[in-house]
């Protein structure tokens, strides 16, 4: 068992790719393996945390800083993986190397997304002049548009560079432990995004934010997505009151 562990995916080649491409397929590993999923699974699930006595305490800002350190590291290692492999022959535009750069050009979006993403707005992060006016507070068509394209973008990327990170694995001809150990983590996320979505920890980031009172204009729009629970609707009467306040808004 051990000697095939050790032994490389492919048993026809050797193993041997150099300093260089090791560190290329460490950083990505790390980067796209390892720290992007969990990125993401932490905005998904921990918006409002277990301890959190929600909704007398709002706005906990632990899963975007876990979330934006995280992917900011990820963008670094994604450029430093980058830049070591252009120099040699493993950068050249193999199925790896293509889906590489579309995991790479995404990541660029995604990057130019967040810049424009526009002003957060609500009681607590109010304009200049004192306005809670912004454009997650407002829910604006844009805002809209950004966190549909922001997660669609985002699952699609992971996605992608799981796909580059496998295909790496059987260019460089990796050993047995690599795969299997890269397996295993993934297998495990899978199986922790299943039970955190089974107990219905993927909450609204609106009401996580500002709480479930009618009176902030993002609790009187459409549910926000698929899976995504709005934990103000677990309130007896909280639908109907929010549909019929819609209703009367729109009247207007």
């Amino acid at each position: 068992m051990w000697e095939w562990f050790t032994s490389p995916v492919d048993p026809a080649r050797v193993h041997e790719v150099g300093a260089v491409i090791s560190w290329h397929g460490r950083v990505m590993v790390l980067g796209w393996g390892i720290l992007a999923p969990l990125a993401v699974l932490v905005a998904r699930f921990f918006k409002i945390l277990p301890s959190q006595n929600w909704p007398t305490e709002l706005d906990s800002k632990i899963w975007w800083r876990t979330h934006w350190i995280a992917q900011t590291i990820v963008f670094a290692l994604s450029i430093a993986g980058l830049l070591l492999v252009l120099p040699s022959d493993f950068g050249q535009l193999s199925l790896h190397g293509w889906i590489g750069y579309l995991v790479l050009t995404g990541l660029f979006v995604q990057v130019l997304l967040g810049v424009a993403r526009g002003s957060k707005g609500g009681p607590t992060s109010p304009s200049a002049d004192g306005s809670p006016r912004g454009h997650h507070y407002d829910m604006t068509p844009w805002r809209r548009t950004f966190e549909a394209l922001h997660k669609a973008i985002g699952y699609g990327v992971l996605l992608l560079a799981m796909v580059a990170i496998l295909f790496g694995l059987w260019k460089a001809n990796a050993l047995m432990w690599m795969v299997m150990t890269l397996l295993i983590w993934w297998a495990l996320l899978v199986v922790l995004f299943i039970q955190l979505q089974a107990r219905g920890m993927a909450v609204d980031t609106y009401q996580a934010i500002w709480g479930n009172d009618l009176e902030h204009p993002g609790n009187q729009m459409d549910h926000p997505g698929w899976g995504v629970r709005r934990p103000g609707d677990d309130l007896k009467g909280a639908n109907d009151v929010r549909d019929d306040r819609r209703d009367g808004l729109r009247g207007h």
